[in-house]
């Protein structure tokens, strides 16, 4: 089962918990600085899978190989996900999952059940500019698939999907900041749910 991500928010209300995660000081300091004035937004030191939570954001390539920074441990934890990830790109996409666009796939395991493909660059170990707006276009991504995506089976995301860990969008092998990458995903959750809240 996949879910595509939405082109419009619908009225779900950012009921749903955000865990923001980082392994290192820099980007921990910088989600905490983004998630202290927003109700929905949490902050763990530590590795998204210490979390109890449904899906898991994987900050991939558009075409879903898994073989690097955070890809690399969720394909060893969840030996079919990358499979998974490959085969809904190709099957919905035509093989390449733009930046900007995220899909849900399962992982396998109970905990968390669902991956959320969500590229920050294009090809494998790409190098971002340091003016990129990546981080912002996959939070996006993420956040319009969360409101307001739907299952195959016709329900919608939000009711199954009630908590996501996040890790850094780009801040690995892309070489984005982590202020930077934290005030793109903060740009990103006003703007979704800001928008909801305006419905």
């Amino acid at each position: 089962m996949t879910a595509d991500s939405g082109r419009s928010v619908d009225g779900a209300e950012p009921e749903l918990q955000l865990v923001l995660c980082a392994v290192d000081e820099p980007l921990a300091a910088a989600w905490q600085e983004i998630a202290d004035s927003r109700a929905g937004l949490s902050v763990h030191q530590g590795s998204v899978l210490d979390l109890a939570v449904d899906a898991v954001v994987s900050p991939a390539n558009s075409y879903g190989w898994m073989r690097g920074g955070i890809d690399a441990v969720y394909a060893r934890t969840f030996p079919e996900v990358e499979e998974q990830v490959r085969s809904a790109v190709l099957a919905y996409h035509g093989g390449e999952l733009p930046v900007g666009e995220a899909l849900l796939v399962p992982t396998g395991s109970p905990n968390p059940t669902w991956l959320i493909s969500a590229p920050t660059m294009r090809e494998p170990g790409e190098r971002l500019p340091t003016d990129t707006v990546h981080p912002y276009l996959a939070a996006r991504a993420v956040l319009r698939l969360w409101s307001s995506g739907i299952l195959e089976n016709g329900a919608p995301v939000h009711h199954v999907v009630r908590s996501v860990a996040m890790p850094g969008l780009g801040t690995g092998v892309g070489g984005v900041s982590p202020k930077l990458c934290a005030r793109q995903v903060a740009a990103a959750w006003d703007e979704v749910f800001a928008r909801v809240d305006q419905l």
